[in-house]
């Protein structure tokens, strides 16, 4: 088990970014979240199997992107943490 804090930056808010994260994180069976930073970035908080989380993260990240991304991403950082052992869920806010 993995978890990554992912922060994009870009045209990421208002864009549809975190409904459309928070879906491919479900679909993955991630759990974690994504949330907008007050700095216009848009933070997401990913854990599960390390090559699940890598997935999410190139669906995050690719240009041009060929899982329907809206919006666009121009820079990201990665940060690999602790899992959070009572993580349930996706949430998006």
């Amino acid at each position: 088990m993995e978890r990554a804090l992912i922060r994009v930056a870009g045209r990421v808010q208002g864009v549809g970014f975190r409904w459309w994260t928070a879906q491919e994180a479900r679909e993955l069976s991630l759990v974690g979240y994504a949330e907008n930073l007050m700095d216009g970035r848009v933070e997401i908080s990913a854990q599960g199997e390390r090559v699940t989380v890598c997935k999410l993260i190139r669906r995050l990240v690719e240009v041009p992107s060929e899982a329907g991304r809206p919006g666009r991403v121009t820079s990201y950082t990665i940060e690999w943490l602790d899992p959070e052992p009572n993580a349930k869920g996706f949430r998006s806010w």
